[in-house]
């Protein structure tokens, strides 16, 4: 019976979504393959909004693209000022194997960022053979990448404030 209990609690806490009220958030919008990353944009805003974020605890940068991302991601974290961020981007395939390296590159780097400063990075960056991948993941509804990021975001940032050492009495 404890075991099913568990279960239950488990199930309807990985239900619930986490509050961002309180929380400043960085959006970093990688300004290459502008019209995708707009709609990214979009919905981690609109994700945002609807998880409780007021639109002055949320701040939209722009980066040049997906490469620079993970060291503005590092500024971003280490500027003191936000507590979790949301880095978009959409990196395509072409004729060459630059799109491989920019892509790990950009997914490296920004989970660095997350480790060396404990503030959340959540990855939005689409990486995509084609361009109609990446605006079936970047247009409104439940398919957004955008307002999925926003989600871990806030989610990791709830994690890790509940896993912070308590200061003893």
């Amino acid at each position: 019976m404890a075991g099913r209990a568990r279960k239950t609690a488990t199930k309807q806490r990985s239900e619930q979504r986490e509050s961002a009220r309180g929380l400043r958030v960085a959006i970093l919008r990688a300004r290459f393959n502008a019209q995708v990353v707009d709609g990214l944009t979009w919905g981690a805003c609109a994700e945002l909004k609807e998880l409780g974020a007021s639109a002055q605890d949320v701040e939209v940068i722009d980066v040049p693209g997906a490469f620079e991302l993970p060291q503005a991601a590092l500024a971003a974290a280490r500027s003191g000022r936000f507590d979790a961020i949301v880095a978009l981007g959409a990196v395509i395939q072409g004729g060459t194997d630059h799109y491989e390296h920019v892509a790990r590159e950009a997914a490296s780097g920004l989970m660095r960022a997350g480790l060396d400063t404990l503030v959340p990075v959540a990855f939005g960056v689409l990486t995509v053979r084609k361009v109609e991948q990446a605006v079936e993941r970047s247009v409104p509804g439940p398919n957004n990448k955008g307002a999925e990021a926003a989600r871990a975001a806030v989610a990791q940032a709830r994690l890790l404030a509940s896993l912070r050492p308590r200061r003893r009495r």
